[in-house]
């Protein structure tokens, strides 16, 4: 849990179980506010998502923040006294203490804001040999323009956000029985020349095993890319989105609302793999996260997700 912050005007409110820090306020009527602010799991490392959630003694409007420079989107409670986000820390962030600061405007357009460094661990990722055909390492003129058409797409795709939460309760693995294979944030070189951080999960699947969506949400990608092969991308809302590569059939298209669980797609061995399997990636604010963390992490419901399909 992270240490206390320095109050200056109120003891702090405690929220439920969780240990209450002690913010530096910024309020125009200068009256006590009482806030907290807690953070699941306790201890984040490269590549680690997370629940923040902060508790205050008035309703508020919005809240927001900002973690190494990505903005960080609050969904409120019932009662606005609690609000949430799903934020993380990138995979290839170095170790070290990261500021985070999270600014609240009331209902009466007064605002507080808190301050509070993050530490940030070392997580133990392994380097990985692998071997794939050299057109993946060292692609042709043909292929760089194909690569390069990609990435328009996976931008576009990539470049805005639904504003309200779309997910439905706990995010839950795309596939089942499925044990994982090649481990989030593993550093892989190919055919010993090419170096690159693995950014999601790969599970082992025989071709054509339906691969269901980890939680509700919008598509905003749906199509064949040169190293993803099939790729669905899911918009997740407040910037937060799951990607499904190597697929050998998309069974979604582009605008299509999905729900938890539901089928989107059959595991292949398409684009740049080694073998049949599937590769989920979880990305937030442009960050890759692993996905196995998620899946631990106890999504508080709210009125705005019952209401997403």
């Amino acid at each position: 849990m992270l240490p206390f912050f320095r109050r200056t005007l109120s003891a702090v409110l405690a929220l439920g179980a969780a240990i209450a820090l002690s913010p530096r306020l910024v309020h125009a009527d200068d009256s006590a506010v009482g806030v907290s602010l807690a953070i699941s799991p306790a201890h984040l490392a490269n590549g680690s998502p997370c629940l923040i959630t902060v508790g205050l003694h008035e309703e508020a409007s919005t809240v927001t923040g900002k973690l190494q420079g990505h903005p960080v989107l609050f969904f409120s409670g019932t009662d606005h006294r609690r609000w949430f986000a799903i934020a993380g820390i990138d995979v290839e962030t170095a170790p070290g203490n990261y500021p985070l600061a999270i600014d609240a405007t009331l209902s009466d357009g007064t605002h507080r804001t808190l301050h509070q460094d993050i530490a940030v661990e070392e997580a133990p990722y392994e380097k990985v040999p692998l071997s794939v055909p050299d057109r993946f390492v060292e692609p042709n003129a043909a292929a760089l323009k194909k690569i390069a058409a990609d990435k328009i797409v996976k931008d576009k795709a990539f470049a805005d956000s639904a504003s309200k939460p779309a997910w439905t309760g706990n995010f839950l693995p795309p596939l089942h029985l499925a044990p994982q294979s090649d481990s989030f944030g593993n550093q892989r070189m190919f055919n010993g020349k090419l170096a690159s951080v693995h950014r999601g999960l790969d599970y082992r699947a025989k071709p054509s095993t339906p691969v269901a969506a980890i939680n509700s949400g919008r598509v905003v990608l749906a199509q064949p890319l040169y190293y993803e092969g099939g790729c669905v991308v899911i918009d997740h809302g407040l910037g937060l989105m799951s990607v499904y590569m190597h697929l050998s059939k998309i069974q979604v298209t582009v605008g299509r609302k999905v729900r938890r669980g539901q089928v989107i797609a059959l595991s292949g061995a398409t684009g740049r793999v080694t073998g049949p399997h599937l590769h989920l990636g979880v990305r937030w604010q442009g960050s890759y996260l692993d996905p196995a963390k998620l899946f631990q992490i106890s999504v508080p419901k709210t009125s705005v997700a019952s209401q997403n399909p």
